[in-house]
């Protein structure tokens, strides 16, 4: 990507996407607030900027959405729809999911975790190399996500590939947004159903019978069509960005074989290699929100009823804010990076990711002390939302 000329950055240029770094560098020196006229949307990249606008909820949206093209779209949120609100009631939805995603709820997973993480990779020890993210890194939050939800095993690749899908888009094109394509309420209908009339000790159950009073003061239970909104949106977001971060934790040490040798050797290091490797790696590289007043940023005024693209990779690489910010270093002490978010919105499963993350790295170096990328077949996903790797083939040693 060509240096000269003004700065240019579009989340649905496939080329762009494949080192949006350095543009992100420039964008931060050149043009803290930047709009894109071929999409019509503005975009902030420097870290203080971003953490400034994730903790301002009444003028940055989230009410039309977190997404560019969604907000783009103007569609009607349905209710429940965490990421979609803003409070009060956000803070109302959010406090019944709050219940279930307790710190002692997720450590009390932990074995289950780590069983089927041992399991999946028992199986591909002895053998020269794997596919990292169809043999191993999709399965795990796929796994993990159905056991909360409590659906049948033999049902959660194809709930998987369904939410997958959604997000997928063709190289330089936008998502495509509709009404219906936001929620897949009928994948998750019959399970709820059935778990009406046969409760258990899983999530599902958890919400048909939770109380709670709403906005209206009215104290009730949630609806079946606010419960399949729930359920719809733990199931997307849960799957799709914890793959992509095992996925990155593997091309990233495999990059770095001193720092990865040092995880092999003390596992205590693992969860600050995580750490740095959401920083230095984000899944998510921008959250969009919907502008409700009118801002003066950097001395410009962006309208109400703009978009706008906060691009967190970026913030998580400021020098304004990180020493050496392009150098992974998994003794960095880190503070806040906002891949998780921050303020109202901030990652409600975020301990969850952590856990799983942690767990699949453990088990990975604990029987593949050295591995290699086979870089001439690795396949970035094509998302707008999302980068992570669709395909990344490994060999072991």
């Amino acid at each position: 990507m060509s240096s000269d000329g003004p700065v240019y950055w579009d989340p649905f240029d496939r080329e762009i996407a494949r080192n949006p770094y350095p543009i992100y560098q420039r964008l931060r020196a050149e043009a803290p607030l930047y709009h894109n006229e071929k999409h019509d949307f503005y975009v902030l990249s420097r870290h203080e900027d971003i953490d400034r606008a994730l903790t301002d909820w009444r003028t940055f949206s989230s009410a039309r959405g977190p997404i560019l093209e969604v907000i783009k779209a103007n569609i009607q949120i349905p209710p429940g729809t965490l990421l979609m609100e803003d409070p009060p009631v956000h803070d109302i939805h959010r406090s019944l999911l709050a219940r279930v995603f307790t710190p002692r709820r997720v450590a009390s997973i932990e074995p289950q975790i780590r069983d089927f993480c041992t399991r999946c990779l028992d199986r591909l020890v002895g053998v020269e190399g794997f596919e990292v993210m169809t043999q191993f890194a999709n399965e795990v939050p796929m796994r993990v996500i159905g056991m909360l939800l409590g659906i049948p095993e033999a049902d959660q690749t194809t709930i998987r590939k369904r939410a997958d899908a959604k997000l997928r888009t063709e190289p330089g094109k936008q998502m495509k947004v509709s009404q219906g394509a936001l929620m897949d309420a009928d994948l998750f209908a019959d399970y709820i159903d059935w778990r009406a009339k046969h409760p258990s000790d899983d999530l599902m159950t958890e919400l048909l019978n939770a109380e709670f009073e709403d906005e209206t003061g009215r104290i009730r239970k949630l609806t079946r069509v606010e419960i399949l909104t729930y359920v719809t949106v733990l199931a997307g977001a849960g799957n799709e960005t914890t793959a992509r971060l095992i996925g990155w934790l593997v091309s990233v040490l495999a990059n770095h074989p001193d720092q990865r040798a040092e995880l092999v050797d003390d596992p205590r290091l693992v969860p600050n290699a995580i750490e740095e490797t959401l920083r230095f790696e984000p899944t998510g590289h921008g959250l969009a929100r919907y502008v409700a007043a009118d801002v003066e940023i950097h001395g410009q005024k962006v309208p109400a009823g703009s978009a706008m693209s906060l691009l967190v990779a970026s913030a998580n690489r400021d020098d304004r804010r990180w020493q050496d910010p392009d150098r992974f270093d998994i003794h960095r002490k880190i503070s806040q990076h906002l891949t998780f978010g921050l303020g109202t919105h901030y990652c409600l499963g975020a301990s969850l990711a952590r856990l799983e993350a942690r767990v699949a790295l453990e088990e990975i170096v604990a029987r593949f002390p050295t591995w290699e990328v086979d870089w001439d077949h690795v396949a970035l996903s094509s998302t707008s939302t999302m980068r992570g790797w669709e395909t990344l083939p490994i060999r072991v040693g």
